[in-house]
């Protein structure tokens, strides 16, 4: 990572994924195949869910969780603010309303399942929850809000792969989950995603969304299973390639060893910047089993967080910052009318949170190092 002496991010890749990828150049056959077939099929074994289905990014499976669960047109959907853009914009691709709820606390940057009561409406047809920073949320009372309601549950969990909520993973709890493996993630593909769900009745939904509506792909008329297609729905160019696939493989057989070396780097975090003055690490008492995407901290008001990350970056240490709050974005002031001031919490967050480095190839000796340097 050119530039840097502790990047914010690093990928474990080496020649497992190499030699994959070059199988798959060497078979010539590059778009969605065998190789995602297989990838899909060892997602849903990790996972213990019935169905996954590879596709371009997290914010296709979002756009595709969202249509198949029926969201259109006047309908809303409570979302968090605090997320990147996508979960919210997901929902204006239906043409439906996201309503933002506040988080839990500052300990706790899950949304709050108390505002989420607060939020439904005669038009709320679902609750789509993130998975902050790899932490699970209070997926019971969620659950449960959402029965009450009759509400959808949609889990954006592009942080929480390898995440578990009282023994199950994230991702499998909700309707539909959506997982992200951008450059970032915990499982890395480069460009990549998957949607997963136990529901059968939507599993020839996303089968044609997925492709442009279509009946039958490229690969079932190659291996000579149709001659031709039909295009019976309105569907999307939302396919993953192999090559993807190929890494996406690799990537889930390190996932839970790279997840317990995210836990320890996290747990010397705490050990040494727990003490500083200044400074407030959320999720220190989570009872759940995170995945440990991001590792976030809060500066007190009275400490310039442009300031503290000049400094470090003059040390050669990357920060950055999870997430400026998406109902505070110009485009959603002007669609929406959000007042500043609605969401407190999420706001305070907004204001004061830095990310520091966490990758599984980090050591003891660079998170001393980033705790030396803010100690001075």
């Amino acid at each position: 990572m050119m530039g840097w002496k502790i990047p914010l991010s690093d990928i474990d890749l080496g020649n497992e994924e190499i030699e994959e990828v070059t199988k798959v150049l060497k078979s010539k056959w590059l778009s969605m195949g065998p190789v995602t077939e297989k990838f899909e099929e060892e997602f849903t074994n990790y996972l213990g869910i019935k169905h996954a289905y590879g596709v371009s990014n997290g914010t296709a499976a979002l756009h595709i969780a969202h249509k198949v669960l029926g969201i259109k047109e006047d309908d809303e959907v409570v979302v968090p603010s605090l997320t990147f853009v996508a979960t919210a914009n997901s929902v204006l691709y239906c043409g439906a309303k996201p309503v933002f709820a506040d988080i839990t606390s500052l300990d706790d940057l899950n949304i709050s399942p108390d505002d989420i009561l607060e939020k439904i409406t005669k038009k709320t047809k679902a609750i789509t929850i993130v998975h902050y920073g790899g932490h699970p949320c209070d997926m019971g009372a969620i659950m449960e809000i959402a029965e009450d309601h009759n509400l959808k549950v949609i889990e954006d969990a592009a942080h929480a792969p390898g995440a578990e909520y009282k023994g199950k993973k994230c991702g499998a709890i909700g309707d539909v989950g959506c997982f992200s493996f951008f450059a970032n993630k915990n499982l890395v593909t480069g460009e990549g995603g998957m949607l997963v769900t136990n529901d059968d009745t939507l599993l020839e939904k996303i089968r044609i969304m997925r492709s442009h509506g279509m009946t039958t792909l490229t690969w079932d008329r190659h291996k000579g299973h149709a001659h031709s297609y039909d295009v019976v729905d309105m569907g999307f160019n939302y396919r993953i390639n192999e090559v993807a696939s190929a890494i996406g493989r690799v990537q889930l057989k390190k996932l839970d060893g790279n997840n317990e070396k995210r836990r320890r780097i996290v747990e010397e975090y705490n050990k040494r910047v727990g003490s500083i003055s200044g400074i407030s690490v959320p999720f220190r008492d989570h009872k759940e089993k995170p995945s440990c995407h991001i590792f976030p901290i809060l500066l007190a008001e009275d400490v310039s967080r442009n300031g503290f990350i000049d400094r470090l970056k003059e040390k050669g240490i990357q920060t950055s910052m999870h997430y400026p709050p998406i109902h505070l974005f110009t485009h959603y002031r002007k669609m929406l009318g959000v007042a500043e001031g609605a969401l407190p919490k999420t706001e305070f967050i907004g204001e004061h949170e830095v990310t520091l480095p966490l990758y599984p190839l980090m050591g003891k000796e660079e998170v001393k190092y980033i705790v030396e340097i803010i100690n001075k």
